[in-house]
């Protein structure tokens, strides 16, 4: 990294952010293209409008994306999901070595813990291998408790033995997810029968270039590097270029191919968990944009809606569209357009055409409630 930070003004940041994220114009036209441009997309499954990752293609690729292209990708196995992660199959390369050296040799206080926990299991651990081995692809409630010793959680894990026993096996590249079932389940296999044949990238090479993709696909952030389980990890040097932005306190990395390239922005509608504004607080200061997910509140305490989708016009943040996908009446019904600042005409038409557009993909029509 160079020694003089490059300054940045505000609007400066929301660009390279707004660009990297494919979110500036002109659209991106390939879908798995997108998913290896933006490293990885986050799986939630909620469809108070549509399922997250299914907005999250969409307001990448407008038009050229239909409903269920992501399934078709994973039915392929042209993309993969790994620890609730949808990313293109053969960046596995870049999580063999630490799924390897985590079910061989942890290295942190905590995999010591599960670790030994999943030994104290391994009848089970063996009864769940042999039964894939058989029978797979099969979702979590298939398979037996047969664990002797319990998960103990102060949430809503305690005592879910056999789907955390699970997590930490894929944790450990023992097992994959194969599918998703009907209700959004995850269905399992053995991991070898659903990845991908690549060489192994080792694990100090991997974090650093998972780092630069990080970077690469949110434009800039905070000099912090994060492993597969979020932990950081003071080890790996921060990618890209130091950066200060213009009110905004402490230190950025910036993507160095960010700098210095023109900017035309477009109008669309975000998944609450978009990546764009996932980090909150990075939202806050950069954007300036006032914004939460507010289904776990009390319907008396939401602002803007149970599920309300942040407005990106250009490199602002402007607003929030309320909306329900209630697919028994066959409609899109928009509760309400929040208005951060009053919308010009030109906006106002804008938002309005891409309510259009997302109850187009969904196969409804729009209606005001």
């Amino acid at each position: 990294m160079s020694e003089r930070p490059h300054r940045l003004t505000r609007e400066q940041a929301r660009r390279i952010a707004v660009r990297a994220q494919l979110l500036a114009a002109p659209r991106p036209t390939d879908l798995l293209d997108v998913v290896r441009d933006l490293g990885s997309i986050q799986v939630d499954l909620t469809a108070a409008v549509a399922p997250s990752p299914e907005l999250v293609c969409w307001s990448r690729l407008g038009s050229a994306y239909r409903l269920g292209g992501l399934d078709d990708l994973f039915e392929s196995r042209e993309v993969i999901e790994l620890r609730g992660q949808v990313m293109a199959a053969d960046d596995i390369r870049l999580y063999r070595a630490e799924l390897d050296d985590w079910g061989e040799h942890p290295r942190l206080e905590w995999q010591e813990s599960v670790a030994e926990w999943v030994e104290a299991n391994d009848l089970c651990r063996r009864d769940i291998l042999d039964r894939l081995t058989e029978e797979a692809p099969l979702p979590a409630a298939a398979f037996d408790d047969t664990c002797e010793v319990p998960w103990r959680s102060t949430g809503w894990t305690n005592n879910q033995n056999v789907v955390r026993l699970i997590d930490f096996m894929e944790s450990r590249g023992e097992v994959a997810v194969a599918a998703r079932g009907e209700r959004g389940e995850r269905v399992w296999d053995l991991a070898e029968r659903v990845y991908p044949e690549t060489d192994t990238v080792p694990i100090e090479d991997a974090l650093r270039e998972r780092a630069r993709r990080s970077l690469h696909a949110i434009g800039l952030m905070r000099p912090k590097v994060h492993d597969l389980a979020g932990i950081v990890r003071k080890d790996i040097e921060p990618p890209g270029e130091p950066a200060v932005i213009e009110g905004v306190r402490g230190k950025w990395c910036v993507d160095p191919d960010q700098l210095d390239r023109s900017f035309r922005g477009r109008t669309t509608l975000l998944s609450p968990l978009d990546r764009l504004i996932f980090d909150r607080k990075r939202m806050a200061e950069i954007f300036e944009f006032d914004y939460q997910l507010e289904m776990y509140k009390p319907k008396a305490k939401r602002r803007w809606g149970y599920y309300a989708l942040p407005i990106l016009s250009g490199d602002r943040l402007v607003g929030k569209v309320d909306a329900t996908a209630e697919r028994e009446r066959g409609a899109l019904v928009v509760h309400a357009i929040h208005e951060d600042e009053e919308f010009s005409g030109t906006l106002r038409r804008n938002v309005d055409r891409e309510i259009a557009a997302l109850a187009g993909l969904l196969g409804l029509v729009v209606r005001r409630g």
